[in-house]
């Protein structure tokens, strides 16, 4: 089940680098870098502290896409 992102995107457009995001959210450098690149799925928790960061809704960051069989 991909989940995809534009986190890097609202990041860019708000001027912070990952350090600055993780330190907002909470959580490590490499952890924003993980979840951009897609390598790692954020808990609830994280995904609607990062979209209240961004101004925007979860929806809006986070894209699921179900595997069609």
């Amino acid at each position: 089940m991909p989940l995809y992102n534009k986190l890097k995107e609202y990041r860019t457009a708000l001027g912070i680098n990952q350090t600055e995001m993780g330190k907002l959210a909470g959580v490590s450098r490499q952890t924003i870098s993980l979840i951009e690149r897609g390598d790692y799925s954020p808990s609830v928790t994280l995904a609607l502290k990062l979209a209240r960061i961004c101004q925007v809704t979860v929806e809006d960051i986070f894209i699921y896409e179900e595997d069609t069989l």
